[in-house]
């Protein structure tokens, strides 16, 4: 066999056996997902039509328009957690340096981790996604090459995310630890453009929340979604992912190959 059909052999293995232990083990998951849904449902029912007149809407059907896109990138943030701490399990209870003795490509371990990562991710996303359909949100004004671009948007910034979640999970060392150092994937969409416009925000800090990873891809979203103006935005969320994927793939590298203490 040649070196790329070995390596789609091991990493396809190592796929099947992450997403079997998820599949064995989902309550990890299922609790990151939740974190978005419950944020949808009390931001839409009980600060619902506050938030929307905060924002110049007219009900709190505006406002779920508004938050659905943000909250859709965070699940996004939310759900590799779980890869962080897969990751540093592996790492920690030896499997990894098991396979390193093994006649399989190197990599393909990690390789397999981030594909079975962005795949649930997409699952995650699908699932929040039925639950701001169910309370009202509608897209009907887009294409299907807009809801294409979504698609490939969200699908870009899980492998970007993923990759990072993967560094970080290589370099903790135990669960618990890549589950903090994975947190600020949690953190950065509440100072984002998710729950209130950049311009209605202290002005010293709009810069940190413009900037910032997520309010460049959630701005590209409702574009995309809802025919809002996009800007420079495309560019700048595409710019974030490839860097963030090129940073965490280069950085999971190093760690990986790096010999065990």
């Amino acid at each position: 066999m040649s070196s790329l059909s070995l390596a789609a052999r091991d990493t396809s293995t190592m796929l099947r056996r992450n997403l079997l232990h998820a599949r064995r083990y989902p309550s990890l998951t299922l609790n990151l997902l939740l974190t978005p849904i419950m944020l949808l449902l009390l931001f839409v029912y009980i600060f619902g039509d506050t938030m929307s007149a905060g924002i110049g809407g007219g009900d709190r059907s505006d406002y779920i328009a508004y938050l659905v896109p943000g909250l859709l990138l965070m699940t996004i943030g939310s759900t590799t957690i779980g890869t962080a701490v897969s990751v540093s399990t592996d790492m920690s209870e030896g499997i990894i340096a098991r396979f390193r003795t093994m006649a399989i490509h190197r990599g393909s371990v990690i390789t397999g981790h981030v594909i079975g990562s962005v795949i649930q991710s997409v699952i995650s996303v699908v699932l929040v996604g039925a639950v701001g359909v169910a309370i009202g949100f509608r897209s009907t004004d887009a294409t299907a090459l807009e809801w294409l671009a979504a698609f490939g948007l969200l699908t870009l910034f899980a492998l970007a995310l993923t990759w990072i979640a993967v560094g970080m999970g290589m370099v903790s060392p135990n669960a618990e630890a890549a589950s903090n150092n994975a947190m600020p994937l949690i953190f950065l969409p509440l100072i984002s453009s998710t729950f209130v416009p950049v311009d209605q925000m202290p002005g010293w800090f709009q810069p940190i929340a413009q900037y910032q990873p997520f309010t460049p891809a959630i701005e590209t979203l409702r574009g995309l979604l809802l025919g809002t103006e996009i800007g420079y935005n495309g560019w700048l969320a595409v710019a974030w992912c490839l860097g963030l994927a090129a940073l965490g793939y280069f950085w999971s590298k190093a760690v990986f190959n790096r010999d065990p203490k």
